[in-house]
């Protein structure tokens, strides 16, 4: 089976915190950000696409995001898109340029929020768990084959519970950092 690895228990616990820092970062706080609109996906040219391949979105101002739709055709599966990720944005349309002005969050929605974004940082803090069980059971089974000793089974035990803590608690803060964020904007 898998041999204890360090660097690739690393690896893996650091991207579930660059995924959760990702999921943070497209959630909606006062201020227009173009990483918003990045979980939107249009019905184009018949498929599914990610926005940002059909569009070009901006931030000319702090509480208003546009979209420069590339195809004029595409206007109406853009506008659609955006509507159904559920972000809270009403498109306006201008030409070929969608105009979407950033409402003023309601403290009912911005506790939606906050709640989301500790959603988000447990699901990521599930998922360095896992490498975690991961790692302790590889090194247990090199044990078992005589790779290791039980000191250093022990010792690189001690190892990953570092990383584990390491990364829950960079998952914690980036989450606290949010929610602060969403709840003061």
């Amino acid at each position: 089976m898998a041999k204890y690895n360090k660097a690739d228990i690393e690896r893996r616990m650091n991207g579930a915190v660059e995924s959760l820092k990702s999921d943070l970062g497209g959630l909606r706080t006062g201020r227009a950000n173009v990483t918003l609109l990045d979980p939107v996906v249009c019905d184009v040219y018949g498929a599914h696409m990610p926005l940002n391949q059909v569009a070009t979105v901006s931030a000319p101002e702090p509480r208003m995001l546009t979209v420069q739709v590339w195809d004029k055709a595409n206007m109406a599966a853009v506008e659609k898109g955006i509507a159904y990720a559920n972000l809270g944005l009403n498109p306006m349309i201008d030409g070929q340029t969608l105009r979407l002005p950033m409402p003023d969050l309601t403290e009912e929605r911005r506790k939606e929020l906050a709640k989301l974004a500790g959603k988000y940082a447990e699901n990521s803090k599930i998922a360095i768990r896992n490498v975690r069980r991961d790692g302790m059971e590889a090194l247990k089974e090199d044990e078992k084959k005589k790779e290791i000793s039980e000191d250093d089974r022990k010792r690189h035990e001690d190892d990953v519970q570092k990383l584990t803590d390491r990364f829950v608690a960079e998952c914690d803060a980036a989450a606290e950092a949010k929610e602060k964020e969403i709840m003061t904007q």
